[in-house]
């Protein structure tokens, strides 16, 4: 069992939860510029974190300060990034996913020409990574999009917002052709139902009679519709490159055999594929498209969506995997979080402080399932566990736990590509300590680097290897033949 000649080793960052910079450089607000810490609040309490409604936005608005709004500084990355990527070099990066705020570029979605300080930065980035090697892998949406079209479109809600979005798609392309190959449309698309606002900038309390499920669907429709149009768009544009959809792979076992908790199960993860089944397909599954039926939801389509769906489909399927779950049609089966959705806990596996079950075999089944059903080559960019680090007196970072815990997770990769997987790559997340996305919190670490930072803002930003940082470089720098 060997990993392919030229996998992609590296990590993954977005740009909400690093750049920082938030008003620097004409930069427009963003949804998640206004997504909240709060301290008080069970950190496994994925609703309340995420809530939004248009008074807390107006409240957020009002103060510029960034204490509880954390996405607002993420750990500087945009004065830092030289720094960051020589440290990914140096563990022997061979690309780093990243993601483009469009308020960096446009700053409300509707103006005219695009923001030439926020194109600037990105291609600095991109020529630093050029020089040190690194091939980037960006993602164009990633919880990122205008405050002001959510203000005044309910987001993807409205159609118009399409345009908005293919017209910053294309700024991209054009400027940064040259330098970017790999590029991916939404990042985890699914995750409009499990928090609207930062997804898809949907504010419920503006949804109308219609409401915030059948919103949600509208939304995702022009999404799907954008990302098509977008992959014609960027074969055109970019010889050679390559579009990518990327999924929440929220793997689900049967908490028994009973049949009733396999048919459940069932229909859970037949739900959980269905986006990438859009993506890659083209089509709508017929049993999503009952099943909304039934429900009495009417996905508003123009004439010619549908081919062009069919006519947009994606090169590859990037994933993100960080637990998986189980399912039972019990209403006492105990529940567990995971990445910010619930499910029935799996008394074989350990978890998380967050409550988060590791199980590295479920992603070798989630690798052999999704490549069986799509025959396209996959992705794994996102992957990794929150802990709490310790800084030793000597500045040390002693992180065993996530070295066993990427070390179990690379070798069931390796069992998945010796039974006939086609896998491109890995970026775990993240390569550095950054703001987590669904707590807004910084003591929930994920880097193979620490950064000097608390959950309020306080620290010095200095960056620091710990343990895993070193153990690292070695899987990469022998392609994973020495996960010792």
């Amino acid at each position: 069992m060997s990993f392919p000649e030229g996998f992609l080793w590296g990590g993954a960052v977005a740009a909400n939860q690093v750049e920082g910079a938030w008003n620097v450089d004409g930069k427009g607000w963003s949804v998640d510029d206004v997504a909240t810490y709060k301290p008080n609040a069970d950190v496994k309490d994925y609703k309340t974190h995420v809530a939004i409604s248009s008074e807390a936005i107006e409240k957020a608005m009002k103060d510029t300060d960034d204490t509880y709004y954390p996405k607002r500084r993420g750990i500087d990355f945009y004065h830092h990034y030289k720094e960051d990527l020589a440290l990914f070099a140096e563990m022997g990066f061979k690309v780093f996913r990243l993601s483009i705020a469009w308020t960096r570029i446009y700053p409300t979605g509707e103006e005219e020409t695009p923001n030439e300080a926020g194109l600037q930065f990105y291609e600095n980035v991109f020529k630093e990574m050029k020089r040190l090697g690194i091939e980037p892998l960006v993602t164009l949406s990633h919880y990122e999009m205008p405050l002001a079209l959510s203000l005044k479109y309910n987001g993807w809600t409205d159609r118009r917002v399409v345009d908005m979005f293919v017209k910053f798609c294309r700024t991209c392309f054009e400027r940064y052709g040259k330098y970017v190959k790999y590029w991916l449309s939404f990042n985890e698309v699914d995750s409009i139902h499990r928090h609207p606002f930062i997804t898809a900038g949907i504010i419920p309390d503006r949804c109308g009679e219609a409401g915030e499920t059948a919103c949600c669907y509208q939304a995702l429709h022009h999404q799907f519709v954008a990302a098509a149009m977008i992959t014609k768009d960027c074969h055109e544009i970019i010889p050679g490159s390559q579009m990518g959809c990327m999924l929440t792979k929220l793997m689900t076992y049967p908490r028994t055999c009973a049949p009733e908790d396999v048919a459940a199960t069932q229909k859970k993860n037949l739900e959980n594929m269905f986006y990438s089944d859009v993506m890659v397909f083209g089509e709508y599954p017929r049993m999503i498209l009952r099943d909304l039926e039934k429900r009495h939801i009417d996905i508003k389509m123009e004439p010619g969506d549908l081919q062009i769906l069919k006519e947009g489909t994606v090169d590859f399927l990037s994933f993100s995997y960080y637990m998986s779950m189980t399912e039972s049609v019990d209403p006492n089966a105990e529940r567990t979080p995971g990445n910010t959705v619930l499910g029935v806990k799996n008394p074989y596996l350990p978890s998380s402080e967050w409550g988060w079950q590791v199980d590295p075999v479920g992603l070798r089944v989630s690798l052999i399932e999704l490549y069986d059903r799509y025959k396209k080559p996959l992705f794994i960019v996102e992957n990794g566990i929150g802990s709490r680090d310790t800084v030793e007196a000597d500045g040390s970072i002693h992180d065993p736990y996530r070295i066993e815990y990427f070390r179990r997770h690379f070798k069931e990769m390796e069992k998945a590509i010796d039974d006939g997987v086609e896998l491109m790559g890995y970026t775990s997340w993240a390569p550095i300590d950054l703001i987590s996305a669904s707590t807004s919190q910084m003591s929930k670490r994920y880097g193979f680097i620490y950064v000097d930072q608390d959950d309020l803002g306080n620290g010095t930003l200095k960056r620091s290897r710990k343990d895993s940082f070193y153990w690292y470089k070695k899987v990469i720098a022998t392609n994973g033949a020495d996960m010792d």
